[in-house]
């Protein structure tokens, strides 16, 4: 459904709204325009809060007023661009991409080029419009600091067959990730709900009895002296899952200092991403059925980052 025209707009914080997000409170309000098009007109001093310009992430206050000046509508969709992908599975229902570390998946808020998408764009043409036209094929995702195996759907039809997969918790998804700390025990289960941090926006949080279900098995593979290193399956996709679980137990990522991890690692040069890597995953083929298995080896920055851990 297309958006509609824009016009310039005055609106008031309520005692409801203190403490939301500016982008999500107009969303609510003017749910008609995507929250993309929201974040473009607050980068481009299009809203005003209380006649000063404020950050998509500015937290709001009751009776603050809110206006809205927006831009003539120009189309939000991702265009195709050149950039290197390595496919480790393809078949005529999807592909199976290697995906980088730094790499975002599809364009989102200060990001509009440069993303997985662009790339599958261009190098497939077109892909599933089951996830609208900035995220076309775009099953599911991984963090831009996570590397690995990541699924992307040709068809619709294959898309929503993936997504019901996901849904019904079918697909099984085991990473690879290096954490601090020696962590107690071989093996173990979190099962805790993950929930928007109250307080910091940008994080996720596994502290409140409130939030949205979610469980982690890990075993040990390695032990490197003060650093620990573990197999992950998750059987829910919460934001941020692993990395919230994790630093849950006291012990955070390598690099993701978000949640916790320390900037620096004595003796050894920034790792610049988090330790985190989608190493395989298992699902059904949407047309056959036939059980798929794609591997993504570790990283090969994270390999040799790690060789420099060992006691």
């Amino acid at each position: 459904m297309p958006e509609p025209a824009p016009q310039a707009c005055r609106l008031t914080a309520e005692p409801k709204d203190t403490g939301k997000r500016l982008d999500h409170m107009l969303h609510e309000r003017l749910p008609e325009f995507s929250r993309s098009r929201l974040q473009e007109w607050i980068r481009d001093g299009r809203v005003q809060v209380d006649g000063q310009n404020r950050r998509a992430s500015y937290l709001l206050r009751a009776r603050e007023s809110i206006d809205v000046l927006p831009a003539e509508l120009t189309p939000l969709h991702a265009a195709p661009e050149d950039i290197p992908l390595v496919v480790l599975y393809e078949d005529d229902d999807l592909v199976a991409i290697d995906k980088p570390a730094g790499m975002v998946v599809h364009a989102g808020a200060g990001v509009h080029s440069g993303t997985l998408v662009n790339g599958l764009l261009h190098r497939f043409g077109a892909l599933s419009g089951v996830g609208g036209d900035l995220r076309p094929g775009i099953v599911h995702r991984l963090d831009r600091f996570t590397s690995g195996v990541l699924l992307v759907a040709k068809r619709d039809s294959a898309h929503r067959q993936l997504a019901a997969q996901f849904a019904g918790r079918q697909v099984e998804k085991v990473y690879l990730a290096l954490v601090h700390g020696e962590i107690k025990g071989e093996s173990g289960r979190i099962e805790r709900p993950i929930a928007r941090d109250p307080v910091r926006r940008t994080r996720m949080t596994a502290r409140l009895e409130s939030g949205r279900a979610a469980w982690s098995e890990w075993k040990v593979l390695r032990r490197l002296g003060k650093m620990t290193f573990l197999e992950v399956r998750i059987g829910t996709g919460r934001t941020h899952q692993i990395r919230v679980h994790l630093s849950s137990i006291g012990h955070p990522v390598a690099g993701d200092t978000l949640y916790g991890a320390p900037a620096k690692v004595e003796g050894k040069p920034p790792l610049g991403r988090h330790f985190l890597h989608a190493h395989r995953i298992r699902f059904r083929q949407p047309t056959t059925g036939e059980i798929l298995v794609i591997v993504s080896p570790l990283a090969r920055e994270l390999e040799e980052w790690m060789a420099d851990t060992e006691p």
